[in-house]
């Protein structure tokens, strides 16, 4: 496994600069870190625009195919910067524009990243932060993490976040978060029951290494055929069963004559690993 603690990898020419996010590489797995922790890693407007740039950085990057999203400090993400939000209005107009039009841009799905993505939770998750959590194709969590939607609490409602956790967690549950507000809050135990996280990190330290070698466990794979499985069952959530279908069929047929489809059989019989195709 690439050890996390050897220095990141840099990025081929000129790379972004970012205040409020860190974009690593180690090996073939990406890292977007939300990096604000004095502020419980809320999103302030200049978040909104580096988290979508890094997703587009790391999307970008043949040798990336994997990306984990994680946050510094103790939190993973408090949601948008309600100290921002009340002070300047200016600053957040745009993005509040936004989430009026169902245009939010600062999630993997959200942008369209086809890439698979490890949301690795390290601590507390609130409000708008549950987006990272709904929106990722595997979700881990520290067992000190905690999730709760305060939206109610602060006079907001609660819907893009939550509309999105129904698809994976009982309508119930959900609910009961939204209305609760900031009264209750899910522990990482309740999360895993609820199929809100897939893992449990039982050594809250041993997260980012747990996440770098899931990560490599999946970079193994072909990143075409990665790519197309993500997009015909992302899909299956937004038809029904025969449409879904016929969907998954698309993007499966699609895949016939990569190169992948040949080199995968060829690495098996020859007990070696395979040479796949860069994702393009």
């Amino acid at each position: 496994m690439t050890s996390l603690s050897a220095p990141p990898e840099p990025a081929g020419g000129s790379a972004p600069s970012y205040e409020t996010v860190v974009v690593e590489r180690h090996g073939h797995v990406g890292w977007l870190i939300l990096n604000r922790p004095d502020a419980g890693n809320a999103m302030n407007a200049t978040m909104f625009d580096e988290v979508e740039a890094a997703w587009l950085e790391l999307a970008a990057d043949p040798r990336v195919r994997v990306i984990v999203n994680t946050g510094n400090g103790r939190a993973f993400c408090t949601g948008v910067d309600v100290v921002q939000m009340a002070r300047d209005k200016e600053a957040m107009r745009r993005h509040s524009r936004r989430t009026r039009d169902a245009e939010l841009r600062f999630t993997a799905w959200q942008i369209g990243i086809w890439k698979p993505v490890i949301c690795a939770v390290n601590g507390v998750v609130a409000g708008g932060g549950l987006h990272f959590v709904a929106d990722a194709d595997i979700v881990i969590a520290a067992s000190s993490a905690t999730f709760t939607d305060p939206h109610v609490s602060i006079g907001q409602v609660s819907a893009y976040e939550t509309i999105a956790l129904v698809r994976k967690s009982p309508m119930e549950s959900v609910l009961r978060m939204a209305l609760t507000g900031r009264a209750e809050r899910i522990d990482a135990r309740r999360a895993y029951q609820l199929g809100i996280i897939s893992q449990i990190v039982d050594d809250p330290d041993g997260l980012r290494d747990e996440a770098q070698a899931l990560g490599e466990k999946i970079a193994r794979n072909s990143p075409a055929a990665m790519a197309a499985s993500k997009r015909a069952l992302w899909a299956a959530l937004e038809h029904g069963l025969t449409d879904a279908c016929r969907v998954g069929g698309g993007h499966l047929a699609g895949l016939w004559g990569h190169p992948d489809q040949s080199e995968g059989p060829l690495a098996f019989a020859e007990k070696r690993d395979a040479n796949w195709q860069d994702l393009q």
